[in-house]
């Protein structure tokens, strides 16, 4: 009778598969416990923020942490929990929450390996919280808060492949500067529709339920606005204009650095 040979234990497949099941162990602890604040110590001279934004506090844990920061002189605070990885799309996915003193924004992010990923938000805007910054750019301010029903966007080696959103104002007050005064109206309920360009994003601005733009903002990677005005905008602040001038006629346009001082 022939006896079956004894197979050995730690065969190579075996060896393989334990030594796997280790790392993705020895990851994933390193995530759950590693500090947040040392893991941005060792990575903070090698990521290049732009020169409005200073990371001043992180805290926490690198699953589930806090980090403390001010954006063009408005601190900030952001909340983040990431998800369990995706093997299949090789993606990990992050819920987080960003809030300023009287604003916040809440929504799911999603980084791959290849540096691409999306974004998912909502959220609520006070629009006098800004008003200093939309003042010194030379905007129009207006009263009460505007509403992020929706924001997604995708990006790609570092550029935003495909933007999408819809915002609202409930309407109200508007002053915006005229000279050496300020000029004054009461606007109907507005909206804001986000969109990708070639260069950059696409804001329009219309009245809600209306037939046309009322202003358009094109924002380019480099930081640059181009806000161009059409007469809707002054049918709506009441205004005199030329009654031979159409509703889709451009009245104004300008084109500045989004944030004075630089671009981004």
């Amino acid at each position: 009778m022939t006896e079956t040979p004894a197979k050995a234990f730690l065969r190579p497949g075996k060896v393989f598969l334990l030594t796997l099941v280790g790392v993705l162990v020895y990851l994933v602890a390193l995530v759950v416990l590693v500090p947040a604040g040392w893991l941005w110590h060792q990575a903070s001279a090698h990521v290049q923020l732009p020169p409005e934004v200073q990371v001043r506090q992180v805290s926490g844990k690198a699953w589930s942490g806090v980090a403390g920061a001010v954006v063009a002189g408005y601190p900030v605070r952001l909340e983040w929990q990431l998800g369990m990885p995706s093997l299949s799309r090789l993606s990990l996915p992050a819920s987080f929450s960003l809030a300023s003193s009287q604003s916040s924004v809440d929504g799911r992010v999603s980084v791959d390996w290849q540096g691409g990923g999306t974004l998912e938000a909502s959220g609520r805007l006070a629009v006098a919280e800004f008003e200093d910054l939309i003042r010194r750019s030379g905007g129009a301010v207006i009263e009460g808060d505007v509403t992020i029903d929706r924001l997604e966007l995708a990006w790609q080696d570092g550029r935003v492949t495909s933007a999408d959103g819809v915002g609202r104002w409930a309407g109200g007050s508007v002053s915006w500067p005229m000279g050496n005064s300020t000029g004054q109206a009461t606007f109907p309920p507005m909206q804001a529709t986000l969109d990708s360009t070639a260069d950059g994003v696409a804001l329009m601005i219309a009245r809600q339920g209306g037939d046309g733009p009322a202003a358009e903002v094109d924002i380019s990677w480099n930081g640059m606005m181009d806000l161009q005005v059409y007469k809707r905008m002054v049918d709506l602040a009441g205004q005199p204009w030329s009654e031979s001038a159409a509703p889709g006629d451009m009245v104004f346009r300008v084109r500045q650095p989004l944030i004075p001082g630089g671009a981004l």
